[in-house]
C-alpha cells in the first residue's frame, strides 16, 4: 500500500437536486480521502447518496459546494474538455448493467479505450491481452457479449475499464445484477486488481458479505457519511492501512 498524498481528497461537498419544499439533499458537507493502491466500499441504502457522490469524485456530476481533487487535479474547476481529459486518463467507470458493445467481441470492447486513445494497434493488441488474462477470460477474447454469462460481462467490462491504466477505478453496485457466488467472485477480482494493477478503487455496494474485501469500509446516510474523517471498517487501522488477519495479507 502507498503512502504519502491522498489519490482523492474530498473536502466539504454539497450537492442538492430541485428547490423548494421539493428539494432533495443529496450530499451534505461530505470530506473524506483515499489512500493511493486502497480499496475503498461505499455503503447506503438506496437513496443515501451513494452514486451521487461517485458522479461527483469522477466529474459526472458538479457540486454545489465544496471541492474534488483527483490525483492533484481539482475535479470541480475543470471544463467540460478537461473533465473529458480526467475521465480518459484518469478515471474509469464500472457499471452494473456492464455497458458493453453487443457487436463487438470481448477483446474488442476491452480494446475500444485504446483505439480512442490512438494507441498501436501492436501496444493495444498486447494490453487487451494482459487484461483478458488478469480477469480470467483469455479463452473467450473473440465471443460476443451476448455469449457470455452475466459475470463474464463485469469481469470484460472491468478490464476496459483498466485499459487506460487509470489511477482511480469507480465501480457503481458492480455486483447488483449478480448472483452472490458471481458477485463474491467479481469483488475478489477488483481486490485482486487494485493490489495487481496499483489502481485505487472506490467501489458503491449493499451487500454486507463483500465488505471484508475492502481495506476501508464508508457508510453514507441521507447525504451524510457516518465517520467522514477515518475507516469505519473494524479490519482497518486508525490510518486507513488494512490490517493482516485470517486469511488475509498484512502489509510488506
Amino acid at each position: 500500500m502507498s503512502g504519502g498524498p491522498p489519490l482523492v481528497s474530498v473536502r466539504g461537498v454539497h450537492r442538492r437536486f430541485g428547490s423548494g419544499a421539493t428539494a432533495v439533499q443529496a450530499l451534505r458537507d461530505v470530506t473524506f480521502d483515499l489512500a493511493p493502491g486502497t480499496m475503498t466500499a461505499l455503503v447506503g441504502r438506496s437513496g443515501s447518496g451513494k452514486t451521487t457522490l461517485l458522479n461527483v469524485i469522477g466529474g459526472l456530476d458538479r457540486p454545489d459546494a465544496g471541492t474534488v481533487h483527483v490525483d492533484g487535479t481539482d475535479v470541480t474547476a475543470l471544463d467540460e474538455d478537461g473533465l473529458a481529459l480526467l475521465r480518459r486518463e484518469k478515471v474509469s467507470y464500472v457499471f452494473q448493467t456492464f455497458g458493453l458493445i453487443p457487436v463487438l467481441s470481448a477483446a474488442e470492447n476491452v480494446g475500444a479505450p485504446l483505439r480512442l486513445a490512438r494507441v498501436s494497434p501492436a501496444e493495444r493488441e498486447r494490453r487487451v491481452a494482459l487484461l483478458l488474462d488478469l480477469v480470467g477470460l483469455a479463452d473467450h477474447a473473440e465471443q460476443l457479449p451476448g455469449e457470455l454469462s452475466g459475470g463474464q460481462q463485469q469481469r470484460v467490462a472491468i478490464a476496459r475499464a483498466l485499459a487506460a491504466s487509470p489511477r482511480l477505478l469507480i465501480a457503481d453496485e458492480p455486483t447488483g445484477q449478480l448472483d452472490a457466488e458471481t458477485g463474491l467472485s467479481v469483488m475478489a477480482l477488483l481486490r485482486g486488481v487494485v493490489e495487481s494493477e496499483g489502481v485505487t478503487a472506490l467501489v458503491s455496494t449493499h451487500d454486507p458479505t463483500m465488505l471484508a474485501l475492502a481495506d476501508r469500509v464508508i457508510h453514507i446516510n441521507d447525504g451524510h457519511l457516518d465517520e467522514p474523517h477515518g475507516p469505519s471498517d473494524a479490519r482497518s487501522s486508525p490510518d486507513g492501512n488494512r490490517r493482516a488477519s485470517s486469511g488475509g495479507r498484512g502489509d510488506s
